[in-house]
């Protein structure tokens, strides 16, 4: 099974994963991310983009890369990565479907106030332009597919560990989705 934390840039998804993960027997986190940087490694480059989720080998690494550790593992695979395009996120979702593989996908939210709050105070890079200019697009996604899509988390007013806890509470309460439709 894939639990999938989506949202955007200081949502919380990245100190929220190892949290749920804690809370889950047999899982893993997986930050996809990491195909993406394998993608920015290939030398010569691939053609210029500002984001590696428009290269198309991205998507179906994705899936791939999850589908052969759960086979390997089993268990639950824990995966923080935003994605705010529709086709992206359906082209993903499709592909774990298509090898059974059960989906809960979850959207961290916080108002826009509060993203740019913690994105101005990460120590790891403050008010970071790039996270900053994401806000925009999740604030289009959240209002036309994201919201309907996946079940919220509002995390505005809620710390990490009590954001996992009711992630956690509504695995438990629902099981896995069906992605396929």
């Amino acid at each position: 099974m894939i639990v999938w934390l989506n949202g955007t840039h200081g949502a919380g998804k990245t100190t929220t994963s190892p949290l749920v993960q804690q809370l889950l027997p047999d899982s893993r986190v997986f930050d996809a991310e990491k195909v993406g940087e394998t993608l920015m490694d290939i030398s010569p480059g691939l053609p210029a983009t500002t984001n590696f989720q428009h290269w198309p080998p991205w998507r179906p690494l994705v899936v791939e890369t999850a589908r052969r550790v759960l086979d390997y593992t089993g268990g639950t695979l824990v995966i923080p990565m935003t994605v705010l395009v529709e086709e992206y996120w359906r082209e993903i979702s499709a592909g774990l479907a298509e090898h059974a593989i059960p989906v809960r996908h979850f959207v961290l939210h916080a108002d826009q106030d509060t993203l740019r709050g913690r994105i101005a105070g990460d120590p790891l890079g403050p008010n970071s332009p790039f996270r900053l200019e994401y806000l925009d697009p999740y604030a289009e996604a959240a209002r036309t597919w994201l919201h309907r899509e996946a079940e919220v988390v509002d995390t505005t007013h809620l710390m990490p560990a009590e954001a996992a806890r009711q992630i956690a509470e509504a695995l438990k309460d629902e099981g896995p989705l069906d992605i396929t439709g």
